[in-house]
């Protein structure tokens, strides 16, 4: 049969793409346009076996063989068929298991079916050698492409290469067409600036009772910064000079309800580490932001729906794009605009009923770290970014970046 067929080891293929662009090879480095990638494949592999393409496969592992969202996009693409292996966790790393051994098993049927003239390889693994020459075997070209390596050497068995009939280099100018790197320039926060009023808590004066309780312990003979004794090695060993740091129960004292108010510094104010570097955090959530409605509770199931096959076939999985996708429905959604104003005046925090609704609808784009199962901290910043990003576009208000 004069068609071609292109078995893709997407482990392969994505790894080393990471390794080239990123640096490293986890795929959580890099963001894929499926459509452009898969776009890419078929037109590569008719140019190159000069016959149409019957069918791509994708070969991917999976935690329980159960598809992530990339492999539901991917299978309902035309021409495209997803066979997925077990993803398994083994001394703290992930690894695949069968997918080779699906990629021999398709292979050698292909070729013994006659189901094609020309077969397209995308892997590295020394594995499908068998398979590979069985399919030669039976008449059936067999061209190798390799991903370029990040050093300039080879990412594939010597002995693959060595059978391939044909081989191919996928380039860096290839690969960026639908693959890039996550760019996490300015993600971290900024130093805080200190704060007068952290020194402030540091300088008022203690509650009587913490003082009556440092009064018992035996002070510290004075001693000069320069004083120095003789060490038990024979070495000078410098004394540390006391500090009248209080203790956390000692503030706590300070806000105790026996407390006389004049002890009470009247600038110091509890604060919070957030993405804008500190800022006010009040005793419990304002009431407009615990009455703010999620998005499941502004969603009907035939939108339900909707939002599923949309997160398929066209949301691509970015961070900053999923931020902003949320938003647009929320805010598309939302019955009573006043509660749009209420949240632009709340920048940068989301309310928490949102904000965890948020990163759980994050997670189903894989933009999960394999080593804790939690989204990475650089993605958080990318999701909350992009769900700003459209807040702003709603309202009319721009509101300063985050990574500013």
């Amino acid at each position: 049969m004069d068609r071609c067929i292109v078995l893709v080891d997407a482990g392969y293929l994505l790894g080393a793409a990471a390794s080239l662009l990123a640096g490293e090879p986890s795929r959580s480095r890099i963001t894929v346009d499926h459509t452009a990638l898969i776009q890419g494949l078929r037109e590569r592999a008719e140019s190159d076996t000069q016959q149409p393409l019957l069918r791509i496969y994708w070969f991917d592992g999976a935690p329980d063989r159960v598809p992530q969202p990339e492999h539901r996009r991917l299978r309902v693409m035309p021409r495209v068929t997803v066979r997925l292996g077990a993803l398994t966790r083994s001394d703290g790393r992930w690894a695949q298991k069968g997918v080779d051994a699906a990629m021999h098993a398709e292979l050698t049927e292909l070729a013994r079916n006659r189901a094609c003239s020309d077969v397209v390889l995308v892997t590295g693994d020394g594995d499908l050698l068998p398979g590979m020459m069985a399919a030669k075997e039976h008449g059936v070209a067999v061209h190798l492409w390799a991903v370029q390596a990040a050093d300039g050497d080879y990412n594939q068995s010597e002995d693959l290469v060595a059978e391939a009939d044909e081989r191919r280099v996928l380039d860096r100018t290839w690969i960026t067409k639908a693959v890039r790197a996550k760019d996490y320039t300015g993600a971290c926060a900024p130093q805080p600036a200190p704060r007068p009023e952290i020194a402030a808590i540091l300088s008022a004066p203690l509650p009587e009772s913490a003082l009556g309780a440092t009064s018992d312990r035996p002070a510290p003979q004075p001693r000069h910064p320069a004083e120095t004794g003789p060490g038990q090695n024979g070495t000078e060993e410098r004394v540390p000079a006391a500090k009248g740091v209080p203790t956390p129960k000692d503030l706590a004292a300070l806000r105790a309800p026996g407390t006389q108010p004049a002890q009470q510094p009247a600038s110091a104010t509890l604060r919070w580490s957030s993405d804008k570097g500190w800022v006010d955090r009040p005793t419990a959530e304002p009431p407009e932001a615990a009455s703010m409605p999620t998005l499941a509770q502004l969603t009907t199931a035939e939108q339900r729906w909707a939002d599923r096959e949309e997160d398929i076939t066209t949301v691509g999985g970015d961070p900053f794009e999923v931020g902003q996708v949320f938003a647009r429905r929320w805010v598309e959604r939302l019955g009573d605009q006043n509660h749009l104003q209420k949240l632009s005046g709340m920048y940068p925090r989301i309310p928490h009923r949102v904000d965890g609704e948020l990163l759980r609808y994050a997670a189903r784009f894989g933009l999960l770290a394999h080593k804790d199962d939690q989204i990475d901290e650089r993605d958080r910043y990318a999701i909350r970014a992009g769900f700003w990003r459209e807040i702003s576009v709603r309202t009319g208000v721009e509101h300063p970046p985050l990574d500013d």
